[in-house]
């Protein structure tokens, strides 16, 4: 099999990185092998050492791409319609598309974890909170509201916590 060019390289850097932050915001960094992201990538196993030093800098570049398709997001939509969808079941059900501020969360407060994949994190949550004001509180009742809702999915808990949330956080069209 012959080399692959050097936009293809970086193209398939950039695939593997996508389908990385999707499959760890969807099972967990510890749920999902290299092996794993790089078959849906439909590269091989050994290739993946050609594009990184190791899973934890895979795991702080997936962390910062994910942030980023989250900024461009806030950028066209309005604060309470962002927020209403974000405290939303299709939200919940769709983790590997969703937060990373929840999806990654868990896995990243752990010890162990890269300081790279952490730093990356704060940069990302002190963007969600620039967004929103500042106003922390709204950001850890959404980021919980939805930790919680996934948890409990499947249970009328779990749409009550998000409509509860949303209630609290959304004015009404008065």
């Amino acid at each position: 099999m012959g080399r692959v060019s050097q936009a293809q390289a970086q193209e398939n850097r950039k695939q593997i990185v996508r389908i990385a932050a999707r499959l760890f915001r969807e099972r967990g960094v510890a749920g999902v092998s290299v092996a794993d992201v790089m078959a849906e990538a439909g590269l091989t196993h050994g290739g993946f050492y050609k594009h990184f030093a190791s899973k934890e800098a895979l795991v702080a570049e997936a962390v910062a791409q994910a942030f980023a398709q989250r900024a461009d997001l806030l950028a066209t939509v309005p604060r309470d319609a962002f927020i209403a969808g974000y405290l939303s079941a299709a939200h919940r059900d769709a983790a590997g598309d969703g937060c990373p501020s929840a999806g990654f969360g868990g896995d990243l407060a752990r010890a162990g974890q890269d300081a790279g994949a952490r730093a990356e994190y704060a940069r990302g949550v002190e963007m969600y909170a620039d967004w929103l004001d500042g106003d922390l509180a709204t950001l850890s009742t959404m980021v919980g509201a939805i930790i919680l809702a996934r948890a409990t999915a499947g249970t009328d808990v779990s749409d009550r916590i998000l409509a509860t949330a949303r209630d609290r956080l959304v004015p009404r069209a008065v």
